[in-house]
Order: C-alpha cells, then structure tokens, then sequence
C-alpha cells in the first residue's frame, strides 16, 4: 500500500465547501448521555482549525455507536441477546437511535472550537442539504450519525453521491475507521478529490514509516489473548522485524505447541500447527522469536487471586497464566533497550487486574526509557499505555484499534487507498 498520500496542506480549500470524516464515535454515560471522553473530539481539532484558517467552509461527519438503520434488523439483534421479542416495540428501537444521535458530539465540539457548530438533522436528508448550501467559509455543521443510513456500511454508491454532492473536497481524518470500506470513509472518494487531515498524514508517517523503511533494529511486541487474531501481524512481521515478542494469553498457545503443559490458561488448540509454522519461519529468515519462560498464574480469573509464579511450560492443570514473570520480564526489557524501532500491539498480561500488570508496566516503562522510536499500536496497547501513566513517553500511540492491527498485517486500507497520491 502507499503512505505517501496527499494531504489538506497539498490543495486549496479557499472558499470550498470540505466533507471531513472525523471519528467522532466517543464514549457516553449509558443514562445522561453525556460525553465521558472527548479524546477524539480534541483529536480532530487541528485539521478543522486548519480549514477554517484557510477559508473553507466544514461538513463534519462521523458515525457513533452501532445503531440498527431498519428495524428488523434492531429487532434480530436484540433477540439473540435474549431478549423477548413481544417486548420489542418501533418506539423503542427509536429510542435506541435517538440515544446515538450526534447533538452531545456538536454541543462538545462547539464548545471546543469557541464558535457555533450547525447541527443537521438527518445525513443526506432535505436539512443536511439545505444547510450544507446556505453554509459559508468559516463556518462549521455536523450531520447526523452517519450509521442511521442503511447504505453507509454497504459503501452504497447513492448515498456516497449524496453526501459528496454537499461539498467539493473531500478530507478523511478517521484513522480508527479507515479499515473499514462504508460510504463515508471510502465511497465518497469515488466523487470528489480525497485527501488526508493532520491525523491519517501522522499514521502514515509514522506507522507506515516504520514498516516500509524502519530504523533498526525493528522489534515488534505482540500481546492480547489470542493468535488467531494476530495471524497476519505475525506473518508480516516476519517479513520486517529483526525480533518480535509475544506475550499476553497468545503465548500458551506457543507453549502448549511446543509440548508445554498451560493448565487453564487461554489456548487455541486449533492454531498449535500454526505457532509452529511461524516459530519455524521465524529460525529460517534469522529473526529472534522470544516467547515467556516464566508466568504469573492464578487459580482463578480474579482482581483478587493470589500470583503464583510457575515456569512457563509447567503451568499446573488447576491454574492459569495471568502474566509473563520476572525472567521473563527481564529478557523483553533487554531486548528493546538497544532497539532503533518498537511496534507494541497488545498487553503483556491481565493488566487490569493489580497484581498482573507489572509485565505490561514494565515493557512500558522500558520503551518510556529508550531512544527508539516507540510505536503503541492502538486498542488495548494504548489503554495500557494510558492507564499506566507512559502515554507521554511515547513516539506515536496510534488512534486506531482495528486499523492498527490491519496496517500492520500490511493489508490495504480502503479509507487510506481511496485518497490522492503525492
């Protein structure tokens, strides 16, 4: 894929009506609905200040939450939550959209941008429309939550016409939903001249940077429960890096197919023939595969549980592996001391319990006391990184969770892909 992209810096927005794709899809408290994290908002914030600095005018967008746009669809997916049918009526499912409705993100914004933001009240509907054309340069609306459109998640071409049919240029700063081929992270590129805000350009300096011509040595960090789900990660890694780490639930699945015993640990016994492909892969192409060699266990999956330290290949059948321990520890903080890269995708252990976060905390704090170039890798990395208190000490924490892990997979990005090339 190309990183090199053009970005709001390489065209003219004088006078021009701009389409932004932000993520906007921020926490709420589940009874006010009041906004309990306006991190992404703030995030956004340079691109918009940049385009009404330079004379354009700002269509906002985003989607927030997962509403259902039809109501059978809503009535299904309540169901196979268990929920009784009989009891679900279409002014509940009206509420449940009008819960995710975007007047708290426009309320927030406007707020943080000291001016007012026009709200519309539908998506491509006869007030986005109306609004959209009466709007002038240094003003800002936001439509409605992209998602109460049914062809938004379908890349539907008529609703991507629609919605570039307001605007003549058409700026994507959702890094968090650019893996993701919808009408309003792709589609609309179709109509319009697409270009990178601050946000995306960063990613993919960074991000792509790091993949495409790394400063070495490149060592990549892999944690998170299961290798399933970082399959093409670790195939394209190998391809990179010159030493990857595992550790998280993932690695007694590494142990067990090794012939380790894991006891109740997190094991994917489908993926044990795989874990040894990659372990081989790894020896054939030269690149250091470190696995834990001690753990913390528990009997229990508990806040609570008492650690008990066990070697890794030896977990007892009546516990389970709840962090890398010490040895451990020590051999991965060693490994990135002298690192000219560091990618981290996943935590080391159950970080959210106390006595099980010191793995996670100390490569943290490791990667906080090199020289490297430290990348967090979005999702729970970045929660950690955050929790812990290291989030300053980082190179770049990237602003996508499902993003991340597919950039580093080395797919394409529908939403990255669709925008002009420098």
């Amino acid at each position: 894929m190309n990183y090199n992209k053009k970005t709001v810096k390489d065209v003219d927005v004088k006078g021009k009506k701009v389409l932004l794709r932000c993520d906007f899809n921020v926490p709420q408290d589940k009874v006010t609905g009041a906004i309990t994290d306006d991190k992404r908002i703030r995030a956004a914030l340079p691109t918009i200040q940049y385009l009404l600095d330079n004379g354009a005018s700002v269509i906002a967008c985003s989607h927030l939450g997962k509403p259902e746009a039809s109501f059978d669809k809503w009535v299904k997916k309540q169901t196979e939550k268990g929920k009784d049918p009989a009891s679900l009526t279409e002014e509940k499912w009206k509420k449940s959209l009008d819960a995710l409705r975007m007047e708290p993100v426009a309320e927030r914004l406007s707020q943080l941008l000291g001016r007012e933001v026009i709200l519309a009240a539908d998506v491509v509907g006869p007030d986005a429309k109306a609004k959209a054309a009466a709007l002038q340069p240094g003003q800002v609306m936001l439509l409605q939550n992209t998602r109460f459109e049914k062809g938004e998640t379908k890349n539907d071409p008529d609703l991507a016409k629609a919605m570039a049919d307001m605007a003549e240029l058409y700026v994507s700063d959702a890094f968090g939903s650019v893996h993701r081929a919808h009408a309003s992270t792709a589609g609309v590129a179709a109509y319009l001249p697409a270009v990178s805000g601050f946000l995306i350009a960063k990613e993919l300096e960074i991000m792509g940077g790091a993949l495409a011509s790394p400063k070495r040595p490149l060592v990549a960090i892999l944690g998170g429960s299961k290798v399933s789900s970082k399959i093409g990660v670790i195939n394209n890694l190998l391809d990179i890096a010159d030493t990857i780490i595992i550790g998280g639930g993932m690695a007694y699945t590494f142990a067990r197919a090794q012939g380790g015993s894991v006891g109740k640990s997190l094991l994917e016994a489908d993926w044990l023939d795989y874990c040894n492909d990659m372990l081989k892969k790894a020896a054939e192409k030269g690149v250091k595969f470190l696995l834990p060699v001690d753990n913390l266990c528990a009997a229990e999956f508990s806040a609570d549980a008492q650690p008990v330290l066990h070697g890794a290949m030896d977990i007892p059948e009546d516990m389970m592996g709840m962090d890398i321990g010490p040895k451990t520890v020590a051999a991965y903080t060693e490994a990135v001391k002298d690192a000219g890269t560091v990618i981290w995708n996943g935590p080391m252990g159950v970080f959210e319990f106390p006595a099980f976060a010191e793995g996670t905390r100390a490569v943290a704090s490791a990667l906080a006391e090199t020289d490297a170039i430290t990348i967090i890798g979005g999702g729970d990395s970045a929660a950690a990184v955050a929790q812990l208190g290291y989030a300053d000490k980082m190179t770049h924490i990237s602003t996508g969770g499902g993003a991340s892990l597919e950039f580093l997979e080395g797919k394409e990005l529908p939403g990255v892909a669709c925008l002009l090339d420098a």
